[in-house]
């Protein structure tokens, strides 16, 4: 039931970022542009997103265990380090770069685009980096 259930959360996800056009490129390096032609409408799929966010983010912390039973896993790190901070700019760069972040690329690959598919080649080899250099 998890597994199905999971299945379906992530059909929600991928169809939301297809209809809000979270998955063109173009679409995403306009709303990027801001000294160009400028795109605002993605600003309001990103408010949306962040609201929910905000507040799932509230209800989950007064639970102790989540809708199935398993332990509650939030995040507990409130402060600000280089760390996040060269993340964060990395993340912004390639996003800025490419017009695609992790969620929209991985839902393009149902599109078959040759760029969405090095997209995620390059983010999985840069994860494995990330996982060899953590290691030492």
């Amino acid at each position: 039931m998890k597994l199905l259930l999971a299945l379906l959360a992530g059909l929600v996800f991928g169809l939301g970022l297809i209809l809000s056009g979270m998955t063109d490129p173009a679409k995403v390096i306009g709303f990027l542009d801001i000294s160009g032609n400028w795109d605002p409408s993605l600003g309001l799929v990103m408010g949306g997103a962040v609201l929910v966010g905000l507040l799932t983010f509230r209800f989950s912390a007064r639970r102790t265990k989540a809708f199935f039973g398993d332990a509650m896993q939030l995040p507990t790190a409130r402060h600000i380090d280089r760390r996040l901070v060269l993340g964060s700019m990395t993340f912004g760069v390639g996003w800025g770069l490419a017009g695609y972040c992790p969620g929209p690329a991985l839902a393009s690959l149902a599109s078959g685009g040759v760029q969405a598919l090095l997209f995620v080649a390059a983010m999985l080899a840069g994860m494995a980096l990330f996982a060899v250099l953590e290691k030492r």
